[in-house]
């Protein structure tokens, strides 16, 4: 059974920074594309960005460029989002998110496993 269990969310002062991260288990075929993708109250869940788990690519959303870092551990099946300089519309439910299958992870349906998502709020 295919497990994403997000931590390390919480509430922090606009200008601050979190540390989210993702453990995964369960796969029984790899991954393709990993993301974090972001749903605040009255708003549609967008994604914020995503990594080619082979290649170790990635791609941001523009509303987080420059502040925002992706990464992998493989070793420990474990997806992070550096989140840096962070601002008020940055407060959202986070979901961690992957895909197995060749389209990528820039859109909802491209999605095959979610986490049950962490709380982050920015305080002004």
């Amino acid at each position: 059974q295919v497990q994403l269990v997000e931590s390390g969310g919480g509430s922090v002062q606009a200008g601050g920074s979190l540390r989210l991260s993702c453990a995964a288990s369960g796969f029984t075929r790899s991954t393709t594309c990993m993301g974090w993708f972001r749903q605040a109250p009255g708003k549609l869940r967008e994604m914020v960005a995503r990594i080619f788990t082979s290649s170790g690519n990635s791609l941001y959303a523009d509303s987080v460029k420059g502040r925002f870092t992706i990464s992998q551990d493989n070793a420990k099946n474990t997806l992070f989002l550096q989140m840096n300089s962070l601002e008020f519309e940055d407060t959202a439910v986070y979901y961690c998110a992957a895909a197995t299958r060749s389209f990528g992870c820039a859109r909802d349906y491209n999605i095959d496993y979610w986490g049950q998502g962490t709380q982050v709020t920015v305080t002004s």
